[in-house]
């Protein structure tokens, strides 16, 4: 090789007194006066290289500045014992420089410091990303990506999975997100779509007789930036597989989900083992008031509703006699709590958009609390008797319609769990939730809507279409969720045009509606295809878990900020007349 024989992480006592090529980056210059310390970075590692004064390139050496790209040839040379750094894989090592060669050199002053750990905020990292992807604690989040990358590939393929692209410029699609818009110059006035999913394309596989599909695919979706979803762009591991159960693709991405996290997972780190638990859609609400429950929480709900019915305490009656429920937490391990700890909630409660929070503390394993003292004394006992809470922490109580109780109950769960330190940081505890209903009522227009993909199978097939309540269908559809993260969703699909032309018609749409937006998938379901269905796990989400970082930022490349912007690139940008006549398009007031 013409710039280096061997990378920085292969350098080590076997090649002590041999003579060598290496190159990199100055991470670091340390000059003791008689000695000249530069240590060298390339992407494999560190080395520390050293000179004396007595050399005649001393002088030119010492004018190096970090972030220059330079060429050492050398010889290898045993530390001390006594300056064995145990820290590095060249520790034990250093490299005497015989002479340099500059190869780039770092002429601008640097706006973030390559070889510290501060943080420079998003603006300035996200800018200067590539000088941000040379801090060793992000690049291996990157190097990471792409060795789960592979681990997947071989995984699939062992499994009899085909590795298959789909289209990026394709059908604007219904789904929950809005779509990124492409124009076309040669169909003036029409538009592609950057895909929000490869759904319909999947699914078209298995009509074509592609028995079991996989990629790594990006999917693009133009949402809100939250800490756990990139706007713009994200990628997903895809898969779908013909003649299938639900219960068939839950166990493979059951087993794929394992076996990436025992690979890769810090060795602190603990899997609960397989098979992972699965809830009922219904049945999670009631135990955690959501369907992305972090199961490392011990906190659970519990419905005692029935208790403040005859409780006497009138604001709760009124509100129950209008609809609402009562959902009750046993805050566990706030038995020594003061009582502005409580006080402090009922005040987040209310920066929340809440009235308040309600509480009941125990003295002695008496209720005590402004609660308490108003509450029926046997019903409040009998409370505390039949749903088993102890009479020492705290209850906290959430009454509200349903599910606004539920999404506040969830809240003051995950909440109480950071704040009494309840959460084990060191396990990764999954867990799938089935039997999500086919339908939900929107509340704005008081009709019937498909509540999660309106491509899944009814349970019950078209019997349940034709003779349930809409809302009491369910639908053979599934996530799995890690310590409170959703990373996928699937389904068994509907692959009936009949069921699935019911289905849609339960929800407003027409058959000429499903001709219009999903015409292929439509009309290929009318030749003949087997049962069908898959999952979608989020690559990014799961290296995020990976890495025990809280931001999904952290394990892409090149991201956007929270406003869907690359400060890098300087995307999105305006673009000039003659590319929007082209496009046959035309600016209408920017003000509006």
């Amino acid at each position: 090789m013409l710039y280096r024989n061997y990378y920085l992480n292969e350098i080590n006592k076997s090649l002590t007194d041999k003579k060598i090529n290496v190159c990199g980056w100055v991470n670091r210059i340390r000059d003791h006066g008689n000695l000249l310390f530069i240590d060298l970075r390339d992407s494999s590692s560190l080395l520390q290289c050293v000179i004396d004064n007595e050399s005649n390139i001393f002088d030119d050496l010492s004018k190096l500045k970090n972030e220059d790209v330079i060429s050492i040839e050398g010889t290898v040379s045993n530390r001390t014992e006594d300056t064995i750094n145990k820290n590095l894989d060249t520790g034990e090592v250093e490299l005497k420089i015989i002479k340099f060669d500059y190869l780039s050199k770092c002429l601008k002053q640097l706006p973030l410091e390559v070889n510290s750990e501060n943080d420079y905020g998003e603006e300035i990292r996200l800018k200067y990303r590539y000088l941000d992807l040379r801090r060793p604690k992000v690049s291996k989040n990157i190097i990471l990506r792409s060795e789960v990358i592979d681990f997947v590939r071989s995984y699939m393929k062992s499994e009899g999975f085909t590795e298959l692209s789909t289209p990026i410029l394709t059908a604007p699609s219904p789904e929950g997100a809005r779509d990124y818009l492409v124009p076309s110059r040669i169909n003036k006035g029409s538009f592609y779509a950057l895909p929000q999913a490869p759904q319909q394309f999947k699914q078209l596989f298995m009509a074509s007789g592609i028995d079991k599909y996989f990629q790594i695919a990006p999917c693009f979706r133009d949402e809100d930036s939250r800490a756990d979803r990139s706007p713009g762009e994200f990628y997903q591991i895809d898969m779908e597989m013909s003649f299938v159960t639900q219960k068939e693709v839950l166990e493979v991405i059951s087993n794929l989900l394992f076996k990436i996290f025992d690979k890769f997972k810090f060795p602190n780190k603990k899997i609960n083992p397989l098979p992972f638990p699965t809830f009922a859609y219904k049945d999670c609400l009631a135990d955690f008031g959501c369907d992305k429950p972090d199961l490392r929480n011990p906190l659970r709900l519990k419905n005692v509703t029935k208790y403040f019915e005859k409780s006497g305490l009138k604001i709760f009656q009124d509100l129950i006699a209008r609809g609402a429920i009562v959902n009750c937490i046993q805050a566990i391990g706030s038995k020594d709590k003061p009582r502005s700890f409580f006080d402090n909630l009922n005040k987040w409660a209310i920066d929340e958009g809440k009235k308040g929070l309600g509480y009941i503390t125990f003295e002695n394993k008496e209720p005590k609390g402004p609660l308490a003292k108003n509450f029926d004394r046997e019903i409040i006992k009998s409370m505390i008797s039949d749903c088993e809470f102890n009479a020492e922490d705290g209850l906290l109580v959430v009454c509200d319609q349903p599910m606004e109780s539920y999404d506040f109950s969830s809240k003051v769960i995950q909440k109480l769990g950071v704040d009494l330190n309840l959460l084990n940081k060191d396990e990764y505890k999954f867990c799938w939730v089935i039997d999500y209903p086919m339908y939900e009522l929107n509340t704005l227009t008081d009709k019937i809507d498909f509540s999660h993909n309106p491509f899944s199978m009814p349970q019950g097939g078209m019997k349940s279409l034709k003779e349930k309540d809409p809302l009491d269908v369910l639908a053979y559809q599934y996530d799995i969720v890690c310590n409170g993260i959703e990373l996928s969703s699937g389904a068994i699909r509907n692959h009936d045009p009949e069921i699935m032309k019911k289905a849609f018609q339960i929800a407003g749409y027409e058959e000429e509606i499903i001709k219009s937006k999903f015409s292929a998938l439509y009309e290929a379901f009318h030749f003949g295809v087997p049962p069908h269905g898959g999952c979608a796990p989020g690559l990014d989400r799961i290296l995020m878990l990976l890495t025990d970082n809280e931001n999904i930022r952290e394990v892409i490349a090149f991201p956007f900020n929270q406003k869907a912007q690359d400060l890098m690139m300087n995307a999105p940008v305006k673009v000039d007349e003659k590319n929007l006549k082209e496009l046959g398009l035309k600016k209408i007031n920017e003000k509006t």
